[in-house]
């Protein structure tokens, strides 16, 4: 199978039908819909089993262990050649897939790309951020492709590299950065002056929260910032990076202290 589109979700029912119609309308068809459920509780199973489509539906739950863990099943479980992560309040125009095949399609060699990214809109019409400076761009630096993701893209990703780099687990919340940065360091990528998917911010998403979700999962935070400081992305990034990862280790050794004394008692 060409492709798996991937969508973790978490109690949204409600918005899930924007996938299933933008999926329904694709001019390319030989793909599956991989839904990881990370223990909704909103009758999104039942949703999904009302759906009869004329592509393969594959639906797995969990108990609620955050995002990056969801995404890690879907992963293990993707059947498709290359994985389209694909949120579940967000839609996409109908030639969606037969544009990420065509465009991967022109890559010479192939074998030294993760990922193909494209351009979001808004349902306006306007593009996120800034187009890239020419209709196709390969990255093979590490800074380059940072300074390629700086807004919000959006694209296909080789599933075997995936496989190579998990989210690590363990914690309710890992930065998705922190993969995107790891295989940035060993593969090549592309991206394309093409807006496919149509983007609407979620205020009740998980980057509505995150600086709560990073100070209660510090493994993968002070991770992600640490390797972010010691890349060789450009000097102010690794600054930036150096600053947060002194935020957020103060942060979480004055959590162990007062976590402590708590233990401890009065004395």
């Amino acid at each position: 199978m060409r492709f798996t589109v991937l969508t973790p979700t978490y109690n949204r029912a409600h918005t899930m039908g924007k996938v299933y119609e933008s999926l329904c309308v694709q001019t390319f068809s030989d793909f599956e819909w991989v839904i990881a459920d990370d223990g909704s509780t909103d009758g999104t199973k039942e949703l999904v089993a009302t759906w009869k489509p004329v592509f393969p539906i594959r639906y797995f739950w969990q108990a609620n262990r955050g995002k990056h863990t969801a995404m890690n099943l879907g992963v293990a479980k993707a059947a498709g050649e290359f994985v389209l992560f694909f949120d579940s309040d967000d839609s996409c125009i109908p030639t969606t897939l037969e544009r990420f095949d065509y465009h991967w399609r022109q890559i010479p060699d192939p074998a030294r790309f993760a990922n193909l990214s494209c351009l979001c809109r808004r349902p306006d019409g306007s593009i996120v951020g800034k187009p890239y400076p020419a209709d196709c761009v390969d990255a093979f630096s590490f800074a380059d492709q940072l300074r390629y993701r700086s807004a919000e893209r959006w694209g296909i990703n080789r599933t075997d590299v995936l496989r190579e780099f998990p989210w690590p687990e363990g914690e309710r919340y890992a930065p998705e950065g922190l993969v995107w940065s790891r295989m940035s360091r060993k593969y090549a990528a592309r991206f394309v002056n093409e807006a496919l998917r149509i983007y609407e911010p979620n205020p009740h998403g998980v980057s509505s929260n995150v600086t709560a979700l990073r100070r209660a999962s510090p493994k993968a935070t002070l991770m992600y910032y640490r390797e972010l400081a010691l890349s060789p992305a450009p000097l102010l990034v690794r600054l930036r990076g150096a600053a947060n990862l002194c935020r957020f280790a103060a942060i979480e050794a004055g959590r162990r202290l007062m976590s402590q004394r708590a233990t401890d008692g009065p004395s």
